[in-house]
């Protein structure tokens, strides 16, 4: 389901505060603040798409098989002092000890 944003419309009919909400595309609009009951307007604002700069696209960045492929070593906390090797080349524990 979609999270829309909206806005509480003033007595003036200005702008007010803003709160987001998740509801299902085929639902209606929300008229009244859910909470409060003061009316409220839908913001219209940009689709939230997994593009090149999204938070979906660094995670697929980031994964251990893309950071191996790109030649890097990642490793993950184990312990106190301890580190095991998560992706790429190098030992496969790194310790303090």
């Amino acid at each position: 389901m979609p999270i829309y944003v909206y806005e509480v419309v003033e007595i003036d009919g200005s702008s007010g505060e803003t709160f987001e909400w998740l509801q299902g595309m085929h639902e209606p609009p929300l008229t009244q603040h859910p909470d409060t009951g003061v009316p409220v307007r839908r913001v219209i604002t940009a689709a939230n798409m997994a593009g090149t700069w999204s938070d979906m696209k660094a995670s697929s960045n980031l994964s251990n098989k893309n950071l191996a492929e790109k030649g890097f070593t990642k490793y993950v906390k184990a312990g106190d002092g301890k580190y095991e090797k998560a992706a790429g080349n190098g030992p496969n524990v790194i310790s303090a000890d």
